[in-house]
C-alpha cells in the first residue's frame, strides 16, 4: 500500500489531544463567549454523553466481530463489521471522538474552539479513514465496496 509520510502515523488518540489543546488554547488565547450558556451545556452534556455511547458500542462490535482496533495495523482486520452502529456510519469510533471534542467547545462556549472540531474532522479523513477505507477495500474487496456505497463515511 502507497503511502504519504503523515497517513496512519499520528494515532487518533494522539490527534484528538493535539485538537484538545488547540481548543483549549485558542479559547484562552482569545476568550469570547457565546450568549445562550443554558443551551451550550445542555448540548455539552448532549455529545458527551452520545460521544461515550457511541464509542463503547463501536468497541464492542469490534470485540465482538475478533478483529482489531488499532488503527494502525487495518491489515490485520478479520472481519469487516457492519452491523450495529456500523450500519449508519462506517467510523463511529472516530465520530465518537469528534463528539467529543465538540463537547468541550460547547463546554468552553467559544466559538473560535470548533476550530479544532474541523481541523480534527478533516485531518482523521485524510490522514487515517482514507488509508484505512484502501486498506479495506483491498482486504475485503466487492464486500467493502459495497458496504462503502450503502453507509456514510461519518454519519
Amino acid at each position: 500500500m502507497n503511502l504519504s509520510r503523515l497517513e496512519l502515523r499520528i494515532l487518533p488518540p494522539v490527534t484528538f489531544a493535539l485538537c484538545v489543546l488547540l481548543a483549549l488554547f485558542l479559547s484562552w488565547l482569545i476568550p469570547v463567549h457565546f450568549p445562550l450558556a443554558v443551551l451550550a451545556w445542555f448540548l455539552c452534556a448532549l455529545c458527551f454523553v452520545a460521544s461515550g455511547a457511541i464509542g463503547i458500542v463501536s468497541l464492542i462490535s469490534f470485540w465482538r466481530a475478533k478483529t482489531t482496533v488499532n488503527p494502525v495495523r487495518v491489515d490485520a482486520a478479520t472481519t469487516l463489521v457492519e452491523g450495529g452502529l456500523y450500519a449508519f456510519s462506517r467510523n463511529p469510533m472516530y465520530l465518537a471522538f469528534a463528539l467529543l471534542l465538540l463537547s468541550l467547545c460547547f463546554y468552553l462556549a467559544n466559538p473560535l474552539t470548533f476550530l479544532a472540531v474541523a481541523l480534527f474532522v478533516a485531518y482523521i479523513t485524510r490522514f487515517q479513514i482514507v488509508p484505512e477505507e484502501r486498506a479495506l477495500e483491498a482486504r475485503f474487496g466487492e464486500r467493502y465496496r459495497l458496504y462503502r456505497q450503502r453507509v456514510r463515511r461519518w454519519i
